[in-house]
């Protein structure tokens, strides 16, 4: 044990978006039960890059007797990536794919029902909104899913978004008042395996709160290379 500077993570100010997770390239953080927490002591180099990834001003650095930074443990504990190497979901990578030896299939028709799509944009008394199946979409998973309009979308009106790159709160009062107005009979999150994307499944709760409305929610989870991880 050593006296340095460790993070410190406010739980009654957490909202659980994640932000901060992919702000550490050490891995340190996770979100566990809804709350950002230390993972470990030793992954935690006291920098605090966390800090400025959350939106709530949840964390804080403290000096205090805590386990001495461990640089060796970090590359393996965070998958490989070498410290301070920014957002794991931002890492560069090809992606492997199988060559088309076969003529092309004829294209099948698009199954969006619905305009806008950006959750930003949508008016929550919109007649598709009304009892319908809704779908709240991270931006990345129509590029990932190959079958993202045949297995998902029909039939089915879609919202979408982005919890790291865009505003969260006035997503998370559009969307209240959607389950409000709208009465949807369920809601679906899809989203990406990447850590950020986590703050969308977490924002639909939190709107369902809001709302205080008690339908139907799941959350399916795709990976970069284009399988579906998850359904819960």
């Amino acid at each position: 044990m050593a006296l340095r500077k460790i993070i410190k993570i406010d739980e009654e100010k957490c909202d659980g978006c994640g932000l901060c997770v992919t702000g550490c390239a050490e891995g340190a953080l996770q979100v566990i039960d809804g709350k950002a927490r230390l993972v470990s002591e030793v992954y935690c180099d006291g920098l605090g890059a966390c800090l400025a990834e959350c939106p709530r001003d949840a964390i804080t650095l403290e000096e205090r007797d805590a386990k001495p930074f461990d640089e060796k443990a970090v590359p393996a504990h965070a998958g490989g990536h070498s410290p301070h190497s920014g957002c794991p979901g931002s890492q560069a990578r090809t992606l492997p794919r199988q060559n088309m030896t076969q003529p092309a299939a004829p294209e099948p028709p698009s199954q969006l029902a619905n305009w806008p799509v950006q959750l930003k944009l949508v008016n929550p008394a919109a007649p598709f909104l009304k009892k319908a199946e809704l779908l709240l979409v991270a931006d990345c998973v129509p590029f990932a899913y190959a079958g993202f309009h045949q297995r998902f979308l029909r039939e089915r009106p879609v919202v979408i978004g982005c919890p790291k790159l865009d505003e969260v709160e006035p997503y998370l009062h559009k969307l209240a008042e959607i389950l409000r107005t709208a009465q949807p009979r369920s809601l679906t999150v899809l989203r990406m395996e990447v850590p950020c994307c986590g703050g969308l499944t977490h924002l639909a709760r939190q709107a369902l709160a809001a709302a205080q409305v008690d339908i139907p929610f799941t959350e399916t989870i795709i990976s970069i290379q284009g399988e579906v991880l998850r359904e819960a």
